[in-house]
């Protein structure tokens, strides 16, 4: 009988920061290998500060909990592994010595560890820990391994819960190599899900060798020329870097932190406010424009934050502009200063062409499109020149907004294209801070493990580093056909469709978002049933659309011109996911990773079902409110109730589905979209659709 979880028991699995007991016994050390046996000493100096000691620490439980040796922190000189720093015992370390770098000496005496500083100490452990976990044994091969990162810093939202941080999952944020965290920060000690102690996070984060940003909501309400400007942004920003000295900096990103602009291309409100007796004005707030007095503002505030924190990284992010004139946005790159770092979002805003020449768009975050896009190209270029450092949004520890109820995206062979285009965007512009996910969250998963292997120099090829990665996570006897199964996975997901209209609808919930009878709209909601949000959660059920967005936007192809071509994409999506999810279900040695992994796929498959079905759907709901014909109706009411009977079928499916993984279903700022529950209001709500709703049409067909 298959085990059920209840709510949040995912969070059990984000706790254990070690896997108990993943030696294989029978594996022995070869001749050029160093074993490590019972008893370990692991020998750190007696001046290591807190992230050393740490890490020791934690790698002796590494040891004890994973390959069941005893193992200990020691002082001495008899000690099989012997951690230093450079600057300590006068070892060269050439381009390594700089920041997380290290090296690993092996040899049949034992491990020395020399790291430029105490977060590249930890580092190397965290790496031998995965050399062994590959290897199903405390061995290491005898040589020298340098590494360093390629991007700094990398920040992840949480995904245990939004803004929640317990010690093991900084822990295990640290392990995947990742040194940032971020907080959406709408005053001291207040996050979008209420209080939190943000020093006491600061200081429990910096023991893991993490960075915390404030994510800015703070509300920027006056000009930097006003009179009262000063005063304002010292009782905001001035405020939050005095009492909290040790955060590392803050991200400010347009929609967030808009201000009264001066420029004549925005309105004076808010992005919310810029109608005039109820009919809009035309013009964007500043949020969603590259205004030209953004540097003066960014000036005002950066003058404040740095008299508390004078090497505060001070990120502004572009991503609410992406789709204005290129030469508007590079005119504002050009005008920034270069002591800030400036951050454009990796696939963004690029078109879409499809077969019968329409286009789409990437309207947010997807795998879909590798990247990097026109859009980011233009101002890693423009930010190059003009010497200012470049981070991205790039979503590369495992999740776009693909899919908005999974853990992360299982495409490995689309995100080594993504990975091996940062690097070449690293290499060519200076790519140098990345942020890897948005309200999401982060996930450890053997994507994030390939990333981080990714990110290191000296970089070795990937489909080596995937092929380690894979084998220790789904066993050699699985490789060929998981590796089989996730490039199909990897091919799906170039035929998914990134628009607002999938994005903030049936595949931000999946198989529990509603198909309501009323014709799409933005918000506000169109009159329908809207899908129940838990009343704590954040975003709850408001960015959900729950009709077919149809929206005009000059920046697509009319919906007409591209739905057809959609469907037949997202039809050869569901066909390379039903095939990958075959593969895993016919395995030579299945394990609870492995099921783990078909669950998902499964999950994921059952969403494209219900992304399509939508698609269909709206097109019943068109063809109902122009067909002319009593018997013409009649099939249109036929066709739409066959479609829900399809997709009730899919709902059920999915129930076993969610209830095997509580992770499915649930994202951070939305909590619970698509549990049993909520699958369960599907089946209601489109009974009432076809016994109550449609019941009437066909009712009154016989007026």
């Amino acid at each position: 009988m298959t085990k059920i979880e209840t709510k949040y028991q995912f969070r059990e699995r984000l706790l254990k920061v070690h896997e108990p007991d993943i030696r294989n016994v029978s594996r022995k050390a070869n001749d050029n290998e160093f074993e490590l046996k019972d008893i370990v000493h692991i020998k750190i100096p007696q001046d290591a500060g807190v992230v050393l000691t740490t890490a020791g620490e934690d790698f002796a439980d590494y040891l004890k909990t994973s390959m069941k040796i005893g193992a200990g922190i020691t002082f001495g000189d008899d000690a099989e592994i012997c951690i230093d720093l450079a600057e300590n015992c006068g070892v060269q370390l050439d381009e390594y010595a700089t920041y997380k770098g290290f090296m690993i000496n092996t040899d049949k005496d034992g491990i020395k560890i020399v790291a430029f500083d105490e977060r590249g100490a930890a580092q190397a452990l965290y790496y031998i820990e995965d050399l062994m976990t590959f290897a199903k044994a405390p061995v290491m091969e005898y040589g020298i391994i340098k590494k360093k990162p390629v991007f700094s810093p990398q920040m992840v939202h949480s995904g245990y819960g939004l803004d929640e941080y317990p010690d093991e999952y900084l822990a295990r944020v640290a392990h995947e190599g990742r040194d940032a965290i971020l907080v959406f920060t709408k005053d001291i000690n207040q996050t979008s899900f209420g209080y939190l102690n943000f020093n006491d996070l600061i200081q429990r984060a910096a023991k893991y060798g993490l960075d915390v940003y404030a994510y800015s909501k703070l509300l920027s309400e006056k000009s930097p020329e006003d009179p009262e400007a000063e005063a304002y942004y010292e009782n905001t920003y001035g405020r939050l870097f005095r009492e909290c000295p040790g955060l590392k900096g803050v991200t400010l990103v347009g929609e967030s932190v808009e201000f009264p602009s001066k420029d004549p291309h925005v309105s004076k409100g808010r992005y919310f406010e810029t109608t005039v007796d109820g009919i809009p004005t035309g013009k964007l707030s500043s949020g969603w424009y590259p205004c030209y007095d953004y540097p003066i503002w960014l000036n005002f505030i950066k003058k404040i934050i740095r008299k508390y924190r004078p090497d505060a990284d001070i990120v502004f992010w572009t991503y609410n502009w992406g789709s204005q004139p290129e030469d508007i946005r590079v005119k504002l790159i050009e005008s920034l200063p270069d002591d800030i770092s400036v951050q454009a979002t990796f696939e963004q805003a690029e078109h879409i062409p499809y077969a019968n020449g329409a286009k789409g768009r990437c309207c947010d975050y997807t795998l879909s499109f590798e990247g990097p896009g026109k859009y980011f190209k233009s101002e890693a270029v423009a930010a190059k020149k003009n010497g200012i450092p470049l981070y991205s949004m790039t979503n590369s520890g495992g999740l776009t907004w693909d899919f908005g109820v999974v853990p992360y995206l299982p495409m490995p062979y689309q995100w080594m294209k993504r990975y091996e285009n940062m690097l070449k965007a690293h290499d060519e512009w200076g790519l140098s801070g990345i942020m890897e996910c948005h309200h999401y969250g982060f996930t450890p998963s053997f994507i994030s493990k390939f990333g981080k292997h990714a990110f290191l120099e000296p970089r070795e090829p990937m489909e080596v580093i995937l092929k380690k990665v894979l084998v220790s996570e789904f066993g050699e006897t699985n490789y060929d056909k998981v590796n089989e199964a996730l490039k199909c996975y990897s091919e799906a997901i170039r035929y998914y469709i990134p628009s607002d209209s999938d994005q903030y609808g049936a595949f931000r919930v999946g198989p529990s978002y509603p198909f309501n009878m009323s014709v799409g709209k933005a918000l506000p909601q169109p009159l329908g049933c809207m899908i129940p949000a838990d009343p704590d959660a954040y975003f709850g059920n408001r960015i959900i659309e729950m009709t077919y967005r149809n929206v005009c936007d000059h920046r697509i192809s009319p919906v007409g011109l591209r739905i057809g071509e959609e469907i037949k994409s997202l039809e050869k999506m569901l066909g390379l996911m039903e095939k990958g999810t075959a593969l895993l279900s016919d395995l030579p040695d299945a394990n609870a990773k492995t099921d783990e992994l078909k669950n998902l796929g499964h999950f994921m498959t059952n969403c494209v079902k219900t992304g399509i079905n939508a698609k269909k759907w709206f097109m019943l709901i068109c063809q109902m409110n122009v067909t002319t014909t009593k018997e013409a109706m009649s099939e249109v009411y036929d066709n739409m109730e066959a479609l829900l009977e399809e997709e009730l079928v899919n709902v059920n499916d999915t129930i076993p589905l969610v209830e095997k993984d509580s992770r499915l279903g649930w994202e951070p700022s939305m909590l619970y979209m698509t549990d049993k529950w909520h699958l369960e209001w599907k089946i209601r709500q489109v009974r009432y659709v076809i016994d109550t709703e449609i019941g009437k049409y066909r009712k009154a067909l016989e007026l």
